[in-house]
């Protein structure tokens, strides 16, 4: 994709995605039910802090983009390397992961992780914008442009860390508040529990590893070049 057609997408995306925090934080008060929005508010669902990191991301891509039209190249190699590691081990396993988990849940039953009653708060649009269609703006953004991916090791070191430190704050708002994030988690005893984010953990890690194939069978090993 041309540098400048490549600048106005990550600028539309940027647009985009802010416009749906700004939607989501703008619901009215005294619509939400009070059984979601309490301790943590609408900060402690995934759905909705992977909203901020694909902002920041594309964001981050958009200034990329401007310091190479402009050739600033010293600088933009340097954001490069920051959209890129931000790419390979949040943006697009977290939103593969929010997408595809999202939709098997609420197939089976999605009191397990969007009650009915958000029907009356959030439209259907803004429920597609934020759980479907950021998988295809991932897979987007893989065929748009190459993205160099850490050493293995590292990127799932990071990765993991992300996953821990969200995991941290799902069992600190039980710890305070005594109800799960998703009324999911009620369904485990401790043993199961610990076995479900062992298996999140997994399944998250096979799309960064995902993630990473795509990106090789269709741009190579090669370096990103200015």
């Amino acid at each position: 994709m041309e540098i400048s057609t490549l600048t106005a997408y990550h600028c539309l995306l940027f647009v985009w995605y802010f416009f749906l925090i700004y939607a989501i934080a703008h619901v009215r008060a005294e619509e939400r039910p009070s059984e979601v929005f309490l301790y943590g508010g609408q900060w402690k669902y995934l759905t909705i802090l992977n909203l901020v990191l694909q902002a920041v991301f594309y964001g981050v891509s958009f200034l990329a983009d401007v310091l190479r039209l402009i050739k600033k190249l010293r600088c933009a190699k340097c954001i490069i390397s920051s959209r890129d590691l931000l790419f390979s081990v949040l943006a697009f396993p977290v939103s593969t992961f929010v997408s595809i988990s999202f939709w098997i849940l609420y197939t089976y039953n999605r009191e397990l992780v969007y009650p009915k009653s958000l029907d009356a708060v959030i439209p259907l649009w803004l429920n597609h914008a934020m759980h479907t269609a950021v998988l295809p703006f991932a897979v987007l953004e893989i065929l748009a442009t190459p993205h160099h991916y850490p050493a293995k090791k590292k990127g799932l070191i990071l990765l993991g860390c992300a996953f821990f430190l969200y995991t941290g704050w799902v069992l600190w708002i039980y710890s305070v508040t005594g109800e799960w994030v998703y009324p999911l988690f009620a369904l485990f005893n401790p043993a199961g529990l610990v076995a479900f984010f062992a298996g999140s953990l997994g399944v998250i890690i096979t799309f960064y590893n995902f993630g990473e194939f795509l990106n090789r069978m269709i741009w190579g090993q090669s370096k990103f070049c200015f």
